[in-house]
């Protein structure tokens, strides 16, 4: 097995999603390959869906944050997931959350993944 190197972030539901929308859609071939399989990764497995149950209302995406045990148990339905993200894809995270705050177009969808990938790379 190949050991990853890079950046190790912890991300929940959220943040996956945002950030799986956050990455560029175009780029250097290269780029694109890394890209596609960064939003692979990023993406949910069956087991994570179906505990999810993702589903659209009034054109939001919604899921359940949380599931009953067998012993009745509340527990979050998908925990936080560690992920590694190599120098390239961390470059165009870091980007892309720049030109965001450039323009002012910084939602609170944005704010923990701007807290988790921008410190020590503000301006």
């Amino acid at each position: 097995m190949v050991e990853r190197m890079g950046k190790a972030v912890k991300l929940n539901v959220l943040e996956r999603l945002t950030l799986n929308g956050l990455l560029p859609k175009e780029g250097s071939f290269m780029n694109l390959k890394l890209l596609r399989l960064t939003k692979e990764d990023l993406s949910f497995n069956e087991e994570e869906n179906k505990a999810l149950q993702f589903r659209t209302e009034n054109n939001m995406i919604i899921w359940n944050n949380t599931v009953v045990t067998e012993t009745g148990e509340i527990v979050p339905s998908c925990p936080d997931k560690e992920f590694i993200f190599g120098e390239v894809i961390e470059k165009l995270i870091i980007k892309a959350l720049k030109d965001l705050d450039k323009a002012e177009k910084i939602t609170e969808d944005h704010y923990s993944l701007y807290e988790k990938f921008m410190e020590g790379h503000e301006e």
